[in-house]
């Protein structure tokens, strides 16, 4: 599967305890060198812990008001949502 630069994509995201995952919005914001491993900021609902809120969030295909947050990972990508 291939992300194109800000889109919103759904990955997995491990519990601290590492016992299980939740899949959970993020934004592609660049791709590594490798094929396949974009570089994503999370994205959430908690706006008091987003450095930005998104103004289009709807059309992302978000249910709520929701905002980036500045940390970034690279990560395997599950769907779109």
């Amino acid at each position: 599967m291939s992300f194109s630069r800000n889109e919103v994509v759904l990955l997995p995201v491990p519990f601290t305890d590492l016992t299980s995952r939740k899949v959970r919005p993020a934004v592609v914001i660049g791709h590594s060198s490798h094929a396949g491993d974009p570089f994503v900021a999370p994205i959430s609902s908690q706006l008091s812990n987003v450095d930005f809120v998104l103004q289009d969030w709807q059309a992302a295909g978000l249910n709520v008001l929701c905002g980036v947050k500045s940390q970034i990972a690279t990560i395997e990508l599950l769907s779109k949502p």
